[in-house]
């Protein structure tokens, strides 16, 4: 018998026109296997039988339209040789027919039967492979619906954010444009008031001069001299008038009012734009709870896992490769290294304090540098108003206010982790550009209690996904 191997000659079977090389992987294979089953199938013949199944070959009306083998090719053939001879002449399917025509006409039913039911198990196999790719496919189509659905949802609320902004803005505007233009009717009205004021004065300074014009014209015209010279002082003397001379009505100016007004609408809009970008990373806003295994033995941590606060008693705990052993640090028990996440952390009454995420691999057991260098992005506050970012190299950063809830976005694929002052909305700093390969875990220290001025925990806090 000869020995088994996949034979097939490269020049009589190419690849269907656009098959892609999986799909040319496993139709070559697929090739490979039924040459081979046609030469086992072979291999079961007696030499009696064999040299029949040559006789065979020889006969034209085998495969109508097909051409015959000759003896030459057959005469000494072995069974690869014969394989070999039919994949030359023959496509691969023809070689099948033939070879399960012959196999009845030698009355070898079982092996034409076996050769047949390898068939269907291949195409049995293929069937479950087939059903497997129609699974994927189905949960790929149910995939994307959710994702469509999901951006739908999104479509329609990022819609209701942006009509509530720009309807805020639209009524800011407006009520703006109404105190402009009263505050400008003000003032034209009070000119015109102060106009109609020095008119009225000058009217009766008008009135008292022609009185007086009057009177000097018929003293002047008087026959009786004693009378004459009895009202000569009184008529010469000019009535009580004031100097006009510096006096002007000059129209009031409305650039002052015009600059507030736009002032004002630049600081709505930058208000308006805060809140709306609080809003935006916190609906990204995840549940973390604090890791009692990876805390400092002074730290105390609340039943719940919400609050975290420094004290005095060196806690007896077991010591494991997670905990903080100098600095007085603990880690969020949930752990993220893909997508986005949102949380806040009430830091009010407290002088000091580290907020920020850490990647996993972090050192625990030594001295610790707040450094991306080091793995860590953090933000912190000493001496009640001495803010920093752990940049390389630190950056000390100047609040206008001080903030009493702390917000942490990180967007993993972005490289983006950004620190909010929850109570205004206002963003106090952000790292950009950096590159996250590890998980990233959300890293506390409420910092020493230092003698009661800094007793206060630090609490997660749930998020209200509306502003205030």
């Amino acid at each position: 018998m000869a020995a088994k191997q996949p034979f097939m000659p490269e020049s009589d079977w190419s690849p269907p026109l656009g098959a892609v090389p999986s799909e040319i992987h496993d139709l070559k294979r697929g090739a490979e296997i039924m040459s081979e089953d046609i030469l086992a199938t072979l291999d079961n013949l007696t030499e009696e039988e064999l040299s029949r199944f040559k006789w065979f070959l020889q006969q034209p009306e085998i495969l109508p339209g097909l051409p015959s083998l000759t003896t030459k090719h057959l005469e000494n053939a072995k069974r690869l040789q014969v394989l070999d001879v039919m994949l030359k002449t023959y496509t691969l399917q023809q070689s099948l027919e033939i070879t399960c025509q012959i196999l009845k006409k030698i009355n070898r039913n079982d092996l034409q039967q076996r050769l047949l039911q390898s068939k269907k198990e291949e195409l049995k196999k293929k069937d479950s492979e087939f059903q497997e790719m129609i699974k994927y496919r189905q949960g790929k189509i149910e995939e994307i619906r959710v994702s469509i659905k999901i951006s739908k949802d999104d479509e329609d609320k990022q819609k209701a954010e942006g009509v509530e902004v720009f309807t805020a803005l639209k009524e800011s505007v407006v009520r703006g444009l109404m105190e402009l233009i009263n505050e400008i009717e003000d003032k034209q009205k009070t000119a015109e008031k102060q106009a109609e004021d020095l008119i009225k004065e000058l009217e009766q300074e008008i009135c008292a001069l022609l009185k007086r014009s009057s009177e000097v014209k018929q003293l002047s015209q008087s026959k009786d001299h004693l009378h004459f010279l009895q009202r000569f002082s009184s008529v010469k003397a000019t009535p009580p008038t004031k100097s006009w001379t510096k006096i002007r009505v000059h129209p009031p100016s409305y650039d002052g009012p015009v600059e507030r007004a736009v002032g004002l609408l630049e600081e709505k809009i930058k208000e308006k734009r805060k809140e709306a970008e609080l809003r935006r990373v916190r609906q990204y806003a995840v549940d973390v709870t604090l890791d009692p295994n990876t805390a400092h033995p002074k730290l105390i941590i609340s039943d719940d896992g919400k609050q975290v606060k420094h004290g005095d008693i060196w806690n007896n705990l077991p010591e494991n490769q997670e905990r903080f052993s100098n600095c007085i640090d603990v880690l969020g028990r949930q752990s993220f290294s893909s997508g986005r996440f949102y949380f806040e952390v009430q830091v009010k009454g407290k002088t000091e304090w580290d907020i920020g995420v850490a990647r996993e691999s972090i050192n625990r057991k030594g001295d610790i540098t707040l450094s991306p260098q080091d793995g860590y992005w953090a933000l912190w506050l000493r001496n009640r108003n001495r803010y920093h970012a752990g940049a390389e190299p630190g950056v000390r950063l100047h609040l206008q206010s001080s903030p009493e809830k702390v917000g942490v976005f990180v967007d993993y694929e972005e490289g983006l982790i950004s620190f909010y002052d929850v109570d205004t909305a206002a963003l106090i700093y952000s790292f950009t550009g950096c590159c996250f390969t590890q998980k990233l875990y959300p890293i506390f220290s409420p910092c020493l209690n230092d003698g009661g001025k800094n007793s206060a925990p630090l609490v997660i806090c749930p998020v209200n996904h509306v502003n205030g």
